[in-house]
C-alpha cells in the first residue's frame, strides 16, 4: 500500500475509533442514568434531585449542543437545529420549574403550574423543525399529500387515544369536577405528543439525503421523548408517577442522543475517506418507496379496525371518535383522488415521451441497433433501408459478425472485448469504425457508437463512406501539388526518410536529384502565366516516365522538382555514381526538348543536382546537400549537371559559422559603440554624435553593421542587438553630460523595431530616467522601406515619444518608397538625406536638382536637414549652398570611440571647406531650434 493510501487508512481508522468512542460513552452515561433510576438513586432527595435537574440538565445539554451547531453550519438546515434548541430548551425549563417545586420548596406541582407552559412549547418547535428537515414537495399537489398523510396518521392515532384513554380521561375530569384549564392541559399533552408522532412518521421517508445520520440520531432522540410523553399521559403510569424512576431515563437518553446528533454524524463524516460507493441492492429503494406509499392507508385502515372493533365488542363509539374517523376516510378519499389524477398525468406523459422518442428512434438517419450478448441483432430500426439497403427485418435474428469486413472484423472484437471488460463508469461508451456489407453487396465505411445494453450491446450506427472519401482526397491533396499530381515536398521528404530507414537503410546507391527548369521564368513573362502552368505540367510528365515504379518523382514549387532513385544494393559506389550520373543526364536532357505550347514550341533547360546517400544522414540533410549542387549546377553555366562534394557547403558553414558567433558576441561583450560627429555646415561646430555599433569578433576582425547583420537572420537577435544600442548610446551619452559634454546622441531605430512588443512605449522613458539623460538629448533615427508597416501604429508610437521631449528624424530620405507619405503624416522634426543623393550631388545635375528640392521641401515644412555620408569638400560646398544645415561623414571625421571624442569635444569645431576663420554660425551653438512645446526641452541637433 502506498504511503498516501496508508495515511488516509489511518486517517479512516482514526475516525471510526473516536466516533466509536463517543457512543460508547453516551450508552454508558444513559445505562448509568437508568441504573440509578431502577435502584431509586439510593434515597429520595436524590431520586428527586436526579429526576428534575438531571433532566433539566440533560436538556439543556441538547439545547446548547444544536445551537452550537447551527452557529457553525451553513445549510439550509440551520433554521432546523435552531428550532431543536428551543425546543429542547422548553424541556430544560419545565424540568427545572418541576425541580424548584418538588426539590427546593418541597412540596407538589401545582396543575397547571409554569412547568406545563414550558412543556407545552416543547413540541411545536420540534414539528416544525421536523418540517424544515422534510424534503419538499415541488408541486401543490406534493403539498396537499403530504398534509392529507400526516393527517391521516394523526387521526389515526388520535382515533386509537381517543378510545383506549383520552376519552376515559376527559370523563374522570369532567365527573371531578375540574376546571376548563385542567381538563384541557390533561388532553394538551398527549394530542401535542400525537402530532409530533404524526410528523416523525409522515417524514421519516421522505427526509433529505444530506447528513442522514445526523437527521436519523435526531429523530430517534424525538421519538424516544415522545413515547415516554405518550406513557406518561397513560391515566395508570401518570397516577403512580413521580421524579426519579424508570421512566426519566428514557427522557434523558432522548435528551443525550439529540445532542450527540449532530457531532457524532458530523465527526464520521469529516474524518471519512471517500471510497467507491457499493452498488445499492435493487430492492432497497423500491421497498423505502413502498413503505413511504403504504403508510398513509395503514394508518387508516388501523382506525377503522379500531372503530371496527369498538363496534364488534358491543362500545359506544364516542363522537369524537366518530368525526375524527369520517375525516381520516374523507382524507383517504381526497389522497387516493389526487393519486389518480396524478398518475392519469404520468401516464399521458410516459405515452407521449415514448411516441416522441419511438419517432425519433423511426425517423433517424442513424440506424440503431440492439444486440444479444452472443452477439445475435434482435433490433434494428427501420434507418437500415436508407443507411444499409437492407430491410431491418432482414437483419434481424443475424449475427453483427456477418455483415462485418472480415478484415475489420478482428479489431471490432478485440475493441468489444475491451469495451465489456471496463469499467461502466471509467467508459460508458465506445467509438469503433469498420465496414458494413450493403444490400447491393458493397462495403460501406461506418462508424458506430456503442453502449451497455442488458448485458449486450446498443450500437447507434451511421454511414461515413463519403467522409471517409473527402479524407482520403483532403489527404491526396495534402500530400500532391494540386497541378501536376505529382507528390509534393511534404511527401517527398516522407519518402526519403522511408528510402533512408527502409530495409535498405544505409545503402549509398540512393540518390536524390534536385531539378530547376532554367528559363521559366521568361516564358512566364513572354507568353503568359497559363502556358508556364501547362509547361510544368509536360515537365512532370516527362520526369514521371523517365523513373522507375519504385522512385519517386515530386515538385517541390514553382519550377523546382525532384526525384528519388531508391539504391539497388550495388557495392561499387562508383559506378552506382556513374549510372546515376546517366540517369540524371538523361533526364536533363528529355527535360530539354522543346514543349508544344499551343501553336509554338517553347524550349527550357534543366540544372540537376544529385546527392547520394551516407551514413546516417537524415533525409534534410540529404535533399540539402542536393540542392547546394544543383545552385553549384545554375552557378556554373547552368543546364548541367552536378555531383555534392563537401566543399559545396565551405561558404554555407562559414555564414553560419558568423551568425552563430554573432548570438554570443553580445553576451560575451564584444560589441563595441562609436560616435560620429555631426558637424553644423555654416560654423564646423559639433553639434550632436550619430551611435553606430562596431562588431570585433574573438578572432580580431572588425565586422560593419551591413556585414553581421547580413548574416544575422535571427529577428530576436538583431532586437536584442538594437535594444543594446539604445541603452549603451543613452548611458554613454549620460556620462559625457555629467562629464560637461551635454552634447545629444541620435540612435538608428527600425520602424519595425519601434512597433515591437519587446520595446513597450515606457521603456524610453524608463531609460532615460534611469541613466539621468533629458529627453530632448536624444534622438531616434527612423528608417524602414517595408510597406508592411502600418502608418498609423507608427505616428501613434512617435507622438507619445514626442512628448517625452525625444527628436524625431527621417533617416534615409529619398532611398524608400515611401518618403512623401512619411512627410505627409509622421511628426517629423529633421530630415536625414541618403547617402545615394550625397554622393552625387557634385557629379550629377539631376541628382544635385534632385537633392536641392528636397531640401527646399524640407526647409518649407520647418524641419532641420541633415546629409550623411558628406566625404569630400565639394560635397560640403555643393550641400551648404542648396540650404543643407548640417552633415556627417569623413569629410570631418569617421566613427570615433570614447577617448577620441571627447578630446574632439573639447576641441569643439571643424574647420569647413570654403568658410573663413570669421563666420558666424547660423544658429546659436548650431544645434538645431525645438519647436515650440509646453514645457522645456534641450535643444536636440540631428544625426
Amino acid at each position: 500500500m502506498s504511503a498516501l493510501g496508508t495515511l488516509l487508512s489511518r486517517q479512516s481508522s482514526s475516525g471510526r475509533t473516536v466516533g466509536l468512542r463517543s457512543q460508547l460513552v453516551l450508552a454508558t452515561v444513559c445505562a448509568g442514568y437508568g441504573l440509578g433510576a431502577a435502584c431509586g438513586w439510593g434515597s429520595p432527595g436524590v431520586a428527586l434531585f436526579m429526576g428534575d435537574f438531571g433532566l433539566s440538565v440533560a436538556a439543556l445539554i441538547a439545547a446548547v449542543s444544536c445551537f452550537l451547531y447551527a452557529r457553525t453550519g451553513g445549510s439550509r438546515f440551520r433554521p432546523a437545529w435552531l428550532l431543536f434548541s428551543l425546543s429542547s430548551a422548553m424541556a430544560a425549563g419545565g424540568n427545572a420549574v418541576w425541580g424548584w417545586y418538588e426539590v427546593v420548596l418541597g412540596r407538589p406541582v401545582p396543575t397547571p403550574s409554569p412547568a406545563d407552559l414550558f412543556f407545552l412549547c416543547f413540541a411545536p418547535p420540534a414539528i416544525v423543525g421536523l418540517l424544515v428537515l422534510a424534503k419538499r414537495p415541488v408541486t401543490r399537489a406534493g403539498w396537499v399529500c403530504l398534509v392529507l398523510d400526516a393527517w391521516l396518521i394523526g387521526g389515526s392515532l388520535l382515533t386509537l387515544s381517543w378510545s383506549l384513554a383520552l376519552a376515559h380521561t376527559a370523563h374522570l375530569a369532567n365527573a371531578a369536577g375540574e376546571s376548563v384549564a385542567r381538563a384541557a392541559l390533561s388532553l394538551a399533552y398527549p394530542l401535542l405528543d400525537i402530532v409530533l408522532v404524526s410528523m416523525v412518521l409522515a417524514l421519516h421517508f421522505r427526509r433529505v439525503n444530506m447528513n442522514r445520520s445526523a437527521v436519523n440520531t435526531a429523530i430517534a432522540g424525538l421519538a424516544l421523548t415522545v413515547v415516554c410523553d405518550a406513557l406518561f399521559t397513560a391515566p395508570l403510569l401518570r397516577s403512580a408517577y413521580h421524579s426519579g424512576q424508570l421512566l426519566d431515563a428514557g427522557w434523558f437518553a432522548g435528551s443525550l442522543i439529540l445532542a450527540y446528533a449532530p457531532w457524532g454524524a458530523r465527526r464520521g463524516q469529516d474524518n471519512a475517506v471517500e471510497a467507491p460507493a457499493p452498488e445499492p441492492r435493487a430492492l432497497s429503494r423500491p421497498i423505502a418507496g413502498s413503505l413511504a406509499a403504504l403508510t398513509p392507508y395503514l394508518a387508516a385502515a388501523v382506525c377503522t379496525l379500531g372503530i371496527l372493533y369498538n363496534v364488534v365488542e358491543g362500545r359506544r363509539v364516542d363522537r369524537v371518535v366518530v368525526l375524527t374517523g369520517c375525516t381520516v376516510v374523507l382524507a383517504l378519499v381526497l389522497r387516493q383522488a389526487i393519486m389518480l389524477l396524478d398518475n392519469i398525468a404520468l401516464t399521458q406523459e410516459l405515452a407521449q415521451k415514448e411516441n416522441h422518442f419511438r419517432s425519433l428512434v423511426q425517423g433517424s438517419s442513424d440506424v440503431i441497433m440492439i444486440a444479444e450478448p452472443s452477439g445475435v441483432l434482435r433490433y434494428v430500426s427501420p434507418a437500415a433501408a436508407g443507411v444499409y439497403r437492407r430491410d431491418a427485418e432482414d437483419l434481424v435474428g443475424a449475427e453483427l459478425s456477418s455483415i462485418i469486413h472480415p478484415d475489420d472484423l478482428g479489431g471490432v472484437v478485440h475493441a468489444l472485448r475491451r469495451f465489456l471488460a471496463a469499467p461502466s463508469r471509467e467508459e460508458p461508451t465506445t467509438r469503433i469504425e469498420c465496414r458494413f456489407r450493403s444490400g447491393n453487396g458493397d462495403w460501406l465505411h461506418v462508424e458506430s457508437t456503442v453502449n451497455r445494453h442488458e448485458g449486450g450491446l446498443l450500437l447507434n450506427s451511421r454511414d461515413v463512406t463519403e467522409r471517409v472519401r473527402l479524407q482520403a482526397q483532403l489527404q491526396h491533396n495534402a500530400e500532391h501539388d494540386p497541378l501536376t499530381d505529382l507528390p509534393n515536398r511534404a511527401l517527398f521528404t516522407t519518402r526519403v526518410g522511408q528510402a533512408l530507414g527502409g530495409r535498405r537503410a544505409g545503402d549509398p546507391g540512393t540518390a536524390v536529384l534536385f531539378i530547376d527548369l532554367d528559363g521559366f521564368k521568361a516564358v512566364n513573362d513572354s507568353i503568359g502565366h497559363q502556358a508556364g502552368d501547362e509547361l510544368l505540367v509536360q515537365a512532370a510528365r516527362r520526369l514521371q516516365e523517365s523513373v522507375r515504379a519504385s522512385d519517386t518523382a515530386a515538385r517541390l514549387g514553382g519550377d523546382e522538382f525532384a526525384a528519388l532513385i531508391v539504391g539497388d544494393g550495388t557495392r561499387d559506389q562508383a559506378a552506382r555514381e556513374c549510372q546515376v550520373h546517366e540517369i540524371a543526364d538523361r533526364l536533363r536532357l528529355r527535360l530539354s526538348q522543346p514543349y508544344r505550347i499551343g501553336t509554338g514550341e517553347v524550349r527550357v533547360a534543366a540544372s540537376i543536382g544529385v546527392a547520394f546517400a551516407e551514413p546516417s544522414i537524415t533525409p534534410k540533410d540529404l535533399m540539402r546537400n542536393a540542392d547546394l549542387a544543383m545552385y553549384r549546377a545554375k552557378a556554373g553555366g547552368k543546364d548541367r549537371v552536378e555531383l555534392y562534394a563537401p566543399q559545396m557547403q565551405a561558404d554555407v558553414v562559414r555564414r553560419s559559422e558568423l551568425a552563430a558567433r554573432l548570438r554570443t558576441a553580445l553576451r560575451d561583450g564584444e560589441f563595441a559603440l562609436l560616435h560620429q560627429p555631426v558637424v553644423h555646415l555654416a560654423s564646423g561646430t559639433v553639434v550632436a554624435v550619430s551611435a553606430q555599433a562596431r562588431w570585433r569578433s574573438s578572432q580580431g576582425i572588425l565586422f560593419t553593421p551591413a556585414e553581421f547583420l547580413r548574416v544575422s537572420e535571427d529577428s530576436d537577435r538583431a532586437a536584442e542587438l538594437g535594444t543594446w544600442l539604445l541603452e549603451e548610446a543613452v548611458e554613454q551619452a549620460a556620462d559625457r553630460f555629467g562629464a560637461g559634454h551635454p552634447v545629444p546622441v541620435s540612435v538608428r531605430v527600425s520602424a519595425a523595431r519601434l512597433l515591437d512588443r519587446a520595446l513597450p512605449p515606457g521603456s524610453v522613458e524608463a531609460l532615460l530616467t534611469r541613466h539621468g539623460l533629458p529627453s530632448g538629448a536624444l534622438m531616434i533615427e527612423v528608417a524602414d522601406s517595408d510597406p508592411r508597416i502600418s502608418f498609423d501604429e507608427l505616428e501613434q508610437r512617435l507622438v507619445a515619444l514626442r512628448r517625452l521631449g525625444v527628436r524625431i528624424a527621417l533617416d534615409g530620405f529619398g532611398s524608400g518608397y515611401a518618403a512623401v507619405n512619411a512627410l505627409r503624416r509622421l511628426p517629423i522634426d529633421v530630415l536625414k538625406l541618403d547617402r545615394c543623393l550625397v554622393e552625387g550631388v557634385v557629379e550629377s545635375a539631376r541628382l544635385h536638382k534632385i537633392t536641392s528640392g528636397l531640401l527646399r521641401i524640407a526647409g518649407d515644412l520647418g524641419m532641420q536637414s541633415v546629409a550623411d555620408g558628406v566625404d569630400v569638400p565639394e560635397q560640403v560646398r555643393a550641400l551648404r549652398a542648396m540650404g543643407c544645415t548640417h552633415g556627417q561623414g569623413m569629410a570631418f571625421a569617421g566613427p570615433l570611440d570614447e577617448y577620441r571624442l571627447r578630446r574632439t569635444l573639447i576641441r569643439g569645431k571643424y574647420p569647413v571647406p570654403g568658410v573663413g576663420p570669421s563666420a558666424q554660425p547660423v544658429l546659436a551653438g548650431g544645434a538645431i531650434p525645438l519647436q515650440s512645446r509646453s514645457h522645456d526641452e534641450t535643444a536636440v541637433p540631428p544625426t
